[in-house]
């Protein structure tokens, strides 16, 4: 039963993208297990790039099923969209899956986010305002919407009338907005049942089908490690569970089902949103990562916070996702730095710290303790093996290796599907 997790280790943006697109080709299905669109995923196909936000990044992989897990929180306008836009571009959408259990995103789940995100003015989260977390909100509260409801207008009108029960109150009374009558949203959600009507499935079944029958699933987290709402920076977190127990609740398969967990680490670190940050960089270094890494939100367009490699932030990732392996991305950004500062731990008031204090308070006093390590200046991209790396560029990914307590299995050197070094197998 060859299951696979890939997840981000760190704030998410890791590349995650490119990591399942590489492991694409030798899987039969790829799953996205929670998140919505508030997730963005760049892959670079040949002088080809495609932005995904929703849809699992298999779907560019011929041969391969992409899956919208149960935890996944549908957005259906984007999902058309984004559906649209590939299919124009000649890439085959037909054999998408969407769990008939995944919750919707509503048309008030909007504009809940974006006016309460207003609203708390300094105090927001920095959300993406797409009505993510409104939707787990209404999930955990029991009046969601699911992709099943959209098949029966009698309980999809009573269901939205529900929810909009309180939300109008808060809207009107709170907020001074317009209320929003349910019967418009219901003629909304009910104009895109048919079109994704082919799509939704009993994803559960046929995952745990395909995994009996020796097929390769790898499921696919939308956020980083340090964005999960039960162990990221809360409350500077997503509305989900990005780590890898998420998969088998965000998916329906059990735990004894997984094979390998992979964590996504980038050479450096970036963060998109508020929340504590200990490595971020406010002078020319920061700015220099982020021009040379394009580091600018694919879903969000927001420029991403840089700073340098945190290893506290790595061996905890290590620890609560139970992981194999790491694929190590973006090693070239770093190429013409004459030395490299990693944290290796922090300093909190006085004591030295090497794992992630479990108080967000010490957290967010937390400083840096660098070690430098030499830089190189030779042109890595055109590398096909670890020995072609400079030996500074070697050194760096095994400091990097060791202080994170799991192997680094692969190394992107270039934005490229090709630009990877594979050192050990991930099948």
């Amino acid at each position: 039963m060859p299951a696979l997790v890939l997840l981000g280790a760190q704030w998410g943006d890791e590349g995650k993208g490119k990591a399942t697109d590489l492991l694409g080709g030798s899987v039969d299905y790829v799953v996205r297990y929670q998140g919505g669109n508030n997730a963005g995923h760049t892959v670079v196909v040949g002088d080809q790039k495609y932005a995904l936000h929703l849809l699992p990044s298999g779907i560019l992989s011929p041969g391969c099923t992409p899956v919208i897990g149960n935890g996944v929180v549908v957005d259906p306008s984007v999902l058309l969209s984004e559906l649209s836009g590939l299919n124009e571009r000649g890439v085959d959408t037909s054999k998408l899956l969407i769990s008939g259990n995944a919750h919707v995103i509503t048309p008030y789940n909007v504009t809940v986010d974006k006016v309460t995100e207003r609203f708390l003015g300094k105090r927001k989260i920095g959300t993406t305002g797409r009505g993510i977390g409104p939707t787990y909100a209404d999930k955990i509260n029991r009046v969601g919407i699911r992709v099943q409801d959209l098949y029966d207008e009698s309980i999809l009108q009573q269901k939205v009338e529900a929810a909009l029960d309180v939300k109008n109150q808060i809207l009107t009374k709170l907020y001074n907005r317009r209320a929003i009558a349910a019967d418009q949203v219901v003629e909304e959600l009910l104009g895109y049942a048919e079109q994704i009507k082919p799509y939704v499935a009993d994803t559960v079944l046929i995952l745990n089908q395909a995994l009996e029958d020796d097929k390769v699933v790898l499921f696919e987290g939308g956020q980083g490690t340090l964005l999960d709402i039960d162990h990221g920076t809360y409350p500077f977190v997503t509305s989900s569970n990005p780590t890898a127990g998420g998969a088998c609740t965000g998916a329906g398969v059990g735990p004894t089902k997984i094979s390998r967990v992979i964590g996504i680490l980038k050479a450096y670190t970036t963060r998109v949103g508020a929340g504590p940050f200990p490595t971020e960089l406010f002078d020319e270094d920061g700015e220099a990562l982020r021009r040379i890494g394009g580091e600018r939100g694919v879903t969000t367009g927001r420029d991403r916070r840089c700073g340098w490699f945190d290893a506290v932030i790595a061996r905890y990732a290590t620890r609560v996702n139970g992981l194999t392996d790491f694929f190590l991305t973006k090693l070239d950004v770093l190429t013409g730095w004459e030395q490299i500062p990693v944290c290796v731990a922090y300093e909190i008031d006085g004591k030295r710290v090497e794992e992630l204090p479990y108080s967000q308070t010490d957290f967010h006093h937390a400083k840096p303790i660098y070690e430098n390590l030499p830089g190189w200046s030779e042109d890595i991209t055109k590398a096909k093996s670890f020995s072609d790396l400079p030996k500074n560029a070697q050194n760096y990914v095994k400091a990097l290796e060791e202080m994170s307590g799991a192997p680094i299995s692969a190394i992107g050197v270039g934005p490229g599907r090709d630009e990877t070094i594979e050192v050990n197998s991930f099948l």
